[in-house]
């Protein structure tokens, strides 16, 4: 049942004593982070600029700074691309300073991206749709790992994950997989196995080595989540 109002302020107390010492430093990393993200009036000025020279130097004169300076030539997908990259360096600093548990946490985050990455190289290599190198130029950065550069090595999805998955960060969702099936299975059926597997294993994770506050609030948002895919 919910927790009594009592239960919550003594149990946020007792997070309190230990925030400083394991997540301060990474809780005003993310607070900088936030204020640095665009306010709704630059976007209002964003849809004032007539080319995408404007757009680059109005950025210039906010947070975001010189983060196209080396673009030479301009175009939506490269400041898509210059954006992400952006992302994804903060992201990993923000892993890099985090303690023990929140940097585990974090890493769930980025497992989702690793599925659909995993599922876009599959799905090519299976039906050699398309060349390795523009698989996995296709691929989200918050995805890549050190294993998927490797998935040439295989021929067959068992071998893909054998020799290439099973090290990797979300090879544990792969176990319960008859791999002599995966050519016959769509890619979306391949992915919402995965996610099921993912979102549980994740439920667990917030549960049992959160603090009760994080396991309160992510038991609601995963719970969503699980039945937005169901439906």
């Amino acid at each position: 049942g919910a927790r009594s109002e009592r239960e919550r302020e003594t149990m946020s107390w007792t997070e309190l004593t230990t925030f400083n010492a394991f997540d301060a430093y990474d809780d005003g990393i993310m607070r900088g982070f936030k204020s640095a993200l665009p306010t709704e009036s630059d976007y209002e000025n964003l849809m004032q600029c007539n080319s995408l020279e404007d757009v680059k130097m109005f950025l210039q004169a906010t947070d975001y700074g010189t983060f196209l300076s080396n673009v030479v030539e301009l175009d939506p997908a490269t400041i898509v691309e210059k954006a992400t990259q952006r992302m994804v360096e903060e992201y990993n600093y923000l892993v890099g300073n985090a303690g023990e548990t929140l940097s585990a946490y974090l890493d769930f985050l980025r497992h989702p991206y690793m599925i659909d990455n995993i599922v876009l190289v599959l799905s090519g290599t299976t039906r050699n749709d398309s060349s390795l190198s523009k698989l996995l130029g296709a691929c989200h950065p918050m995805g890549m790992f050190e294993e998927l550069l490797t998935v040439g090595v295989a021929s067959t999805p068992k071998e893909l994950y054998e020799l290439v998955l099973i090290e990797s960060p979300v090879g544990k969702y792969f176990r319960n997989f008859q791999f002599e099936d995966m050519h016959e299975l769509k890619p979306e059926l391949i992915r919402a196995r995965l996610y099921k597997a993912y979102l549980e294993d994740f439920y667990d994770f917030c549960v049992t080595r959160c603090s009760p506050t994080t396991a309160e609030v992510m038991r609601d948002i995963l719970n969503f989540e699980a039945d937005r895919r169901a439906i």
